[in-house]
């Protein structure tokens, strides 16, 4: 597995028309944004920032159709196609695999509360059912259970299990993995998964983020990352501060909402939230546009 996980990947929203469908021009078009003007390192279709709770199977698999298709290999794909039942991800990646898909990102099954030998053999059961690299996606926040460390350390024996989507807010379980799987000389990347820590566990030791806030700020995101991985860590510093206020105003409700709201004004198509998140309140509107602003983002 040749293929490079490093730097900067954008987990794109979903852009949806007025009436909530899948709006498969401005996909397409956002696509090109990412790579052409934001000049990212990849893009993650169908994660949470996506909505993929509240996609159909067909509208999941379509959306991961049209990134492939519109990326064509210009920078790597690596398709959300997780779920709390083993075998609809199993069906889902198989599915991403298919249509040209370059890793899969899974996410800890949510809901079932599966103990740590279920999900030690969920993801044995979908890497065995798959050539793809899979990245291991901790978010203990939504799915209401933590991947330990040592379970993480046990999945990245397996050869197409190549990295951690960390998105658990804990620095010490991070060092913890960094430094075990730094020493066994298996190339397995960590990624930041929360945007306010990316730059601290890239000094750490991590190799780049999956970061909903590249929606927004995708030049200077990857511009961090890269000068983080460059050690040139003072660089890196100044641009984490300066989008700090941003980071933390895209977050003011429930990720996507702020996130598609501020894509929408930025001129670009994201179209409403799909119930049951609703639209920004229009306080939390005014104040993201302010921020905005200040960024650079809004004339």
């Amino acid at each position: 597995m040749t293929e490079d996980f490093s730097g900067c990947h954008v987990p794109l929203i979903t852009p949806f028309k007025d009436d909530l469908a899948l709006d498969e021009p401005g996909l397409r078009q956002l696509v090109n944004h990412f790579i052409e003007v934001e000049k990212v390192d990849g893009l993650v279709p169908c994660g949470t920032t996506g909505e993929s709770p509240t996609l159909t199977n067909e509208e999941h698999d379509r959306v991961i159709e049209i990134v492939v298709d519109e990326t064509a290999k210009r920078v790597p794909v690596i398709a959300g196609t997780g779920s709390n039942s083993t075998q609809e991800a199993i069906v889902r990646t198989k599915h991403a695999e298919s249509v040209g898909a370059d890793a899969s990102l899974q996410v800890a099954p949510y809901y079932n509360k599966p103990m740590q030998a279920g999900i030690m053999a969920h993801y044995e059961a979908i890497a065995k059912a798959t050539n793809l690299p899979i990245i291991i996606y901790n978010i203990p926040s939504r799915t209401g259970r933590n991947i330990e460390p040592k379970t993480i350390i046990e999945l990245a024996k397996i050869d197409n299990i190549v990295g951690l989507k960390d998105a658990a807010g804990d620095l010490n379980q991070t060092m913890a993995i960094i430094r075990a799987l730094t020493a066994n000389g298996k190339p397995f990347y960590v990624l930041s998964g929360e945007d306010p820590m990316t730059f601290a566990m890239m000094c750490l030791g991590g190799h780049g983020t999956i970061s909903a806030v590249a929606n927004v700020v995708g030049r200077e995101f990857t511009e961090m990352c890269h000068l983080a991985r460059a050690r040139e860590v003072e660089k890196a510093r100044r641009i984490h501060y300066r989008l700090l206020p941003l980071i933390n105003a895209l977050f003011i409700e429930t990720n996507p909402v702020p996130v598609k709201e501020a894509i929408g004004m930025m001129g670009l198509p994201a179209g409403p939230p799909r119930l049951p998140l609703v639209p920004l309140r229009p306080e939390n509107r005014a104040f993201l546009a302010e921020v905005l602003k200040e960024a650079g983002r809004l004339s």
